[in-house]
């Protein structure tokens, strides 16, 4: 195989991750959407009975008239419109990130990095992207983990703490100088750089996280073998 073949066969694997990652972005902004639809209509369905049922209890105690029902007609469009506009879920701040628990602080972060990507250039909100596919795989593994392990603590302080800075940071540059070199390097660069690493510390402790259960799982199965095996030759 030539170098130029490698290249070729290199860029179509980084191609096939990136359709991936972007399938799977996609599916999951789908399934939030609907969810958050859902819970709208439920919002205001629940609200919209409350109303009613409050109207008919009233109005057999005393006739609401032409201008009761008015005032019940005004406080149902006030009501939908109400929970048809404002959050379903409060908005995902950075310093809230710090507060939450662990095994929910992978879904709020890419809750928050969605709000953030508009205001990235084109190159780190694929980034962008990818962390967010990197934190949806994490978040089984720190569901189960204790908070007072180190590991926690690491994926803590990378996630809760370094990405919001990182964007914080780029945030705080004025528009005009993102594309300007400083010291050999754009910020719109830096940001990238940055970026990658912090995808790639993801993976790892990842990969660090599943080896050591793939550690436990293989100490539980020679136990078993020994304990009934064993036992059973004997």
């Amino acid at each position: 195989m030539t170098d130029v073949d490698r290249q070729i066969a290199r860029s179509s694997e980084y191609l096939d991750r990136t359709r991936k990652r972007s399938a799977s972005l996609s599916k999951r902004r789908r399934k939030r959407q609907g969810t958050e639809i859902m819970t709208r209509l439920g919002r205001i369905v629940a609200a919209d009975v409350a109303i009613l049922v409050a109207a008919v209890v009233v109005g057999w105690i005393v006739p609401l008239g032409i201008g009761g029902a008015m005032l019940v007609m005004a406080a149902l469009i006030a009501a939908t419109l109400a929970l048809a506009i404002f959050p379903v879920t409060p908005q995902v701040t950075p310093e809230a990130l710090g507060q939450v628990p662990l095994k929910q602080l992978p879904l709020k972060t890419e809750q928050w990095l969605e709000t953030q990507r508009p205001a990235l250039p084109a190159p780190a909100q694929t980034l962008v992207d990818g962390i967010g596919v990197r934190l949806e795989g994490i978040a089984p593994q720190l569901a189960t983990l204790n908070e007072a392990e180190p590991a926690a603590t690491e994926v803590r302080k990378l996630i809760g703490e370094q990405l919001p800075e990182l964007l914080k940071g780029y945030a705080r540059v004025p528009s005009a100088l993102r594309g300007i070199e400083r010291n050999g390097k754009t910020p719109d660069a830096q940001l990238a750089d940055g970026l990658k690493v912090i995808d790639e510390q993801i993976a790892g402790m990842s990969a660090q996280l599943a080896e050591g259960d793939l550690n436990l799982l293989a100490t539980r199965g020679r136990f078993l073998e020994i304990k009934y095996r064993e036992d059973g030759v004997g």
